[in-house]
């Protein structure tokens, strides 16, 4: 590969780091073609995008400075074949599969990562792998929200339910001293 092919795929690598929600790296030497093409083909259902980051294009990435000290910092760390899924959609969904083909394959281990030019741990992987999807929690905050209108509406509803049974208790005591 020469120069100018380096200076290429920098720069499109470059655009894919900031257009990525997430971008999740990972040691993936010693997984079979067959175990890499069952991750590419389940992160691919969550619109994640994997590729293979080399050490000397990690570093022609972060040279210009453009993606801050903590991407340099990664970059200047990454030692051996990573591999970096970047999640344009949910990065929730593709911390989700990586973390669990992680707990399946021993050969497969998450490194710190980037969320927003900023370096995430493997421990905060971990933690966006755990957190619900993006409907469940919207459905939480959406139920949240509507809880207090409820219980308004159930309070308003009393009232005239409350008149309702007094009336009829009412009718019903006329109507026996009647008979």
């Amino acid at each position: 590969m020469n120069r100018t092919e380096k200076t290429e795929l920098a720069t499109s690598l470059k655009d894919k780091f900031s257009r990525a929600k997430v971008a999740l790296f990972a040691d993936y030497k010693g997984l079979t073609a067959t175990q890499a093409d069952d991750l590419r083909k389940q992160l691919r259902a969550t619109e994640t995008e994997v590729k293979v980051l080399k050490n000397n294009i990690a570093r022609l990435i972060t040279k210009g400075g453009e993606m801050g000290d903590e991407a340099k910092a990664l970059m200047d760390g990454v030692v051996g074949p990573t591999l970096v899924a970047f999640a344009y959609k949910d990065p929730a969904a593709a911390a989700k599969i990586m973390s669990k083909f992680a707990k399946d394959n021993e050969a497969f281990n998450l490194k710190d990562s980037l969320m927003d030019k900023k370096r995430v741990a493997v421990a905060g992987v971990e933690q966006l792998a755990d957190l619900p999807s993006k409907e469940v929690l919207l459905s939480m905050l959406l139920s949240a929200m509507n809880g207090p209108a409820r219980s308004f509406v159930g309070v308003l509803a009393a009232v005239p339910r409350g008149l309702v049974t007094v009336l009829s208790a009412i009718e019903k005591k006329k109507a026996e001293t009647q008979a």
